[in-house]
């Protein structure tokens, strides 16, 4: 167990850290799920918007890297188009 106030700190703040980060991670990748199932071209065109909002928030936060994100969200555009053409 740590005996300095700053490592105590820093523990107490890693934990709460790695929750948010948890959280967050759950978050986009269940908005990509979702938009993943959807069937429609239009359904999937607004859980898309909502999906480039939450990769963009986590890529901000450094929880994924922006290229990561990006790519992600390149995946995601050329599965709603490919919904648009089937």
């Amino acid at each position: 167990m740590a005996h300095h106030k700053s490592s105590l700190k820093r523990i107490r703040q890693t934990k709460k850290l790695r929750l948010y980060n948890r959280l967050k991670r759950k978050t986009y990748k269940s908005v990509i799920r979702d938009v993943r199932e959807t069937k429609t071209y239009e359904e999937a065109l607004v859980k898309l918007q909502t999906a480039y909002s939450v990769l963009d928030r986590v890529a901000a936060k450094g929880i994924l890297h922006k290229n990561n994100a990006a790519n992600r969200k390149a995946r995601l555009s050329a599965y709603v188009h490919s919904l648009k053409v089937a």
